[in-house]
């Protein structure tokens, strides 16, 4: 534990630098591989604990993004980040109760569903009594100050993961993983686990999508609820292997770097690009980029 809060240290430290020795590029690089290096965190935490699939990362993060647009001139900037977080929680902890009865492919597809519910329930209602489609941000914080909070937000990601992972609620959640029903048999109330890893989960995604809203100087459902974020997500903790604790932050950092450079060198071919590594990496490493560095055996258990 001692090593990882060292690397996870020196790694804040190198971070924190890149705003006064990078330039916007740069920055706006970072920003992204540590918006990307949170949310897959979070994902973690959760879904590779307990092999539950959720594809709800979107519905929280575009949550954390209105709650902020809305709240932001009234509250100021950090607590507009913990209200928010607190407001995707609370939506997470009414959908878990709802849907983590489920497993396998009906979670994925119930929570994509519920993902979709919520876009167009928000379209719908912003047509309807606002008269409008979207919000216009007017208050923005500095560039600095966005890119400190994300920051933040991966630090804690994985400050939490590394913590939770030693705590009788991360066995528990990793006992739900292995095999649920002796989980329970044990004496392990799994309901209240995957309740409470869910909402934690959304809690940082809505956090994250709070910090990242004031990127866009107008944000609409169709831009903030994207899915593609939620798979994004999926996908890079799979490929840096969501069992493990560094693994997401590596794929995140990769796989940024790796798209930005696809988007401009090859835009047509961008999208496949990305399909083509997802196949590979499947095949050949299924314990993903983290297991580059185990023993073949420990990878195969």
């Amino acid at each position: 534990m001692k090593r990882d809060l060292l690397i996870l240290l020196a790694l804040a430290g190198w971070a924190l630098a890149v705003p006064h020795y990078g330039s916007e590029f740069a920055v706006s690089l970072a920003l992204t591989c540590l918006m990307y290096a949170a949310l897959s965190s979070s994902w973690s935490l959760f879904c590779g604990s307990t092999r539950y699939m959720s594809l709800a990362t979107s519905a929280f993060f575009g949550i954390g993004a209105y709650g902020c647009a809305l709240m932001l001139e009234q509250t100021g900037w950090w607590a507009a980040i913990a209200l928010s977080a607190a407001l995707a929680a609370g939506v997470a902890l009414a959908m878990g109760a709802a849907v983590l009865h489920l497993r396998g492919t009906y979670f994925a597809v119930l929570t994509f569903g519920m993902t979709e519910l919520i876009r167009h329930a928000i379209t719908y209602w912003e047509k309807q009594v606002t008269g409008t489609v979207g919000r216009v941000l007017t208050v923005l914080p500095e560039r600095d100050t966005i890119y400190v909070t994300v920051l933040a937000l991966a630090v804690l990601a994985l400050l939490t993961s590394i913590l939770v992972r030693r705590s009788r609620f991360g066995l528990a959640l990793q006992g739900i993983g292995f095999d649920e029903q002796r989980a329970q048999t044990l004496g392990v109330d799994t309901r209240w686990v995957k309740v409470a890893g869910f909402a934690l989960t959304a809690a940082f995604a809505g956090a994250v999508g709070a910090a990242m809203s004031v990127r866009w100087t107008y944000i609409d459902p169709s831009t903030v609820f994207n899915p593609f974020i939620g798979f994004q997500t999926v996908l890079i903790a799979l490929i840096g292997g969501a069992a493990t604790l560094w693994g997401p932050l590596i794929a995140a950092v990769v796989f940024s770097l790796l798209a930005e450079t696809l988007r401009l060198q090859l835009p047509q071919l961008y999208m496949m690009a990305l399909g083509l590594l997802l196949i590979l990496c499947v095949l050949y490493l299924p314990g993903g980029l983290a297991s580059l560095s185990l023993p073949r055996k420990k990878v195969a258990t």
